[in-house]
């Protein structure tokens, strides 16, 4: 039997605190609130304990921060779509932020299995006022382990709606899009990483965060010649990263680094990495 599996988690701010509630049906949870920053920024891991979606599978993810709060969310490990016997599994994200409050959604990748059929869908909705920094990773095929992404589809959405669209359909047996320079060009794992703004950016602030990431673009590492990487600005609410890598690790040690940047910049904050990262 397929698993449905649902989670609403709210934050609002209360005095200098944000706080946390959710509510599930299903396999989804989301584990003890943490504050390594402070009161101010609430922590949260969002755990699936079956650790992967076969054909058939549903996660729904809602999220809402409420006026004032500032919630960072990720996850303990990969999202792992599994070879499905011919239906589509699902992961659907709905991502809320009212005036003046902050989000944060920093999973870690979506693993397609050889033969899975998957789609993740990320929508966001921003009120004026509100601000987040998220990213979206996924990795073809497990080349460390010697199984590639040979057989299957994996199909992309993060939209946020008259303003931003994102969608990708990768299919394995796409050899111009997976192989192609005009494609992904050999590398298995691509990768995004933005910024959001309810209200319109100054130029000068958005030129400021895009030479930041630009800065840190050579710092990638001894594989900085295999993880190719832009950063745009392609309108005044929207600042996104984009990387290619062959695996996932050097592709997220570069989003890393940018986004302890980026949110020092836009919120005075300190680095920030949740703790989960470290162990």
């Amino acid at each position: 039997m397929p698993w449905h599996a649902r989670l609403q988690l709210d934050y609002r701010h209360d005095g200098a605190r944000s706080i946390a509630r959710f509510q599930h049906e299903g396999p989804l949870r989301i584990l003890q609130s943490l504050y390594p920053e402070g009161p101010a920024v609430c922590h949260n891991v969002l755990v699936h304990p079956p650790s992967g979606l076969v054909g058939g599978d549903t996660l729904d993810i809602r999220v809402h921060a409420q006026a004032g709060s500032h919630g960072l969310i990720t996850t303990p490990g990969a999202t792992r779509f599994y070879r499905s016997e011919g239906e589509t599994a699902l992961q659907h994200t709905r991502l809320r932020v009212e005036a003046g409050a902050r989000l944060e959604w920093l999973p870690l990748e979506a693993l397609c299995y050889s033969g899975c059929l998957a789609e993740n869908r990320l929508e966001i909705d921003l009120a004026p006022g509100a601000e987040m920094i998220g990213w979206d990773v996924t990795a073809l095929g497990l080349p460390h382990a010697d199984k590639p992404f040979v057989a299957g589809q994996f199909q992309q959405h993060i939209e946020w709606p008259g303003v931003w669209l994102e969608r990708g359909r990768l299919k394995a047996d796409d050899a111009r899009l997976l192989d192609g320079p005009l494609g992904l060009d050999g590398h298995r794992c691509m990768a995004s990483l933005f910024i959001l703004s309810g209200t319109p950016l100054p130029r000068a602030r958005r030129e400021r965060l895009v030479e930041l990431a630009r800065e840190l673009l050579p710092d990638a590492g001894a594989q900085a010649q295999s993880v190719p990487a832009g950063v745009t600005s392609p309108q005044p609410q929207v600042i996104v990263l984009r990387v290619l890598a062959p695996v996932v690790e050097p592709a997220w040690m570069l989003l890393r680094r940018v986004w302890q940047a980026w949110r020092q910049e836009l919120w005075q904050t300190g680095p920030g990495s949740p703790r989960i990262w470290n162990t």
